[in-house]
């Protein structure tokens, strides 16, 4: 079993404070486990490359072949259970880092995917990280999903190669970086740039990209953008105001490629005790970060 250490809820709950990183409240290590029995077997430091790897416990496995038992989200073996890797989104350094079982039966890590933070001006840093809070794997093992809450994009990546991760699609649904928005980047040229948000049935689209859910066909891609009402608070006020909402983005599923559809859009602001904060999605016959339709 192999579990993440994201940070201490003196933390977490208050709102991010980059003191509280340098102070060592939040975590970047993943801890290995016999299971059952819960003995440690293994410590991984991912280094500065991996602060704020996202809360999580996945996979149970007991000699091999391994079985897969996926608890809770954001770190995820693939789902064949012949190979013995998988990834972790570090929200921080927005890295996604690949774990592996080495030849000597201990395991190794390196970062698969980077997104560079962006130079920004009106905001509380100079850079911005995209904050990567969640990622999956469709069934097939064949695309990886994450997004960037604080960017505002979703990605597909090929990964049939996992050594060699491929962009094959992207889409912007919300951000601080947004037309209309205070915040702006900055090119390598000087140049100030923002990013084009498409309205869906009328509305605005708030906040940022955050739980995402994929159907077991691997052509619907749900995504819901609040995160944790605290955080909500300090960097989307407005989320919190009129709450959150879901989207369906349609995947091409065969060559890669993504897209808002523009015919589904559910308003949790809209709620009879609203507005409300939307996080988690499941399935209820079964989805791919579950095993439950097996």
């Amino acid at each position: 079993m192999i579990s993440t250490s994201w940070g201490a809820p003196a933390a977490f709950t208050k709102g991010f404070n980059l003191q509280h990183v340098s102070d060592g409240l939040y975590g970047r290590h993943l801890h290995v486990y016999n299971w059952p029995g819960g003995e440690l077997r293994q410590t991984l430091d991912l280094g500065d490359s991996g602060l704020l790897p996202l809360e999580a416990i996945d996979r149970v496995y007991v000699g091999s072949p391994i079985h897969t038992s996926f608890i809770v989200d954001r770190i995820r073996f693939l789902h064949d259970p012949s190979k013995d890797t998988g990834f972790v989104g570090s929200a921080l350094t927005s890295n996604m880092i690949r774990f592996f079982k080495t030849k000597d039966g201990s395991w190794g890590h390196e970062v698969s995917i980077s997104v560079k933070p962006l130079k920004v001006q009106n905001w509380i840093l100079p850079e911005m990280p995209g904050l990567i809070t969640d990622f999956l794997i469709s069934l097939d093992d064949r695309f990886l999903y994450f997004v960037n809450w604080l960017h505002g994009d979703i990605r597909q990546y090929n990964i049939e190669d996992v050594n060699n991760p491929v962009l094959t699609g992207q889409v912007w649904v919300g951000g601080l970086i947004q037309k209309g928005s205070p915040v702006v980047a900055v090119g390598e040229d000087g140049q100030t740039w923002q990013t084009d948000v498409p309205e869906v049935q009328g509305k605005k689209l708030r906040g940022g990209p955050q739980m995402i859910q994929l159907s077991l066909d691997g052509k619907r891609l749900y995504v819901t953008n609040s995160l944790f009402s605290t955080w909500d608070k300090q960097f989307y006020p407005e989320l919190v105001e009129k709450g959150a909402h879901m989207l369906q983005i349609d995947v091409d599923s065969e060559k890669g490629g993504l897209k808002v559809n523009p015919n589904f859009f559910v308003d949790f602001g809209a709620e009879p005790d609203g507005p409300s904060l939307a996080h988690e999605m499941r399935y209820p016959g079964g989805d791919c970060t579950s095993d439950i339709w097996i």
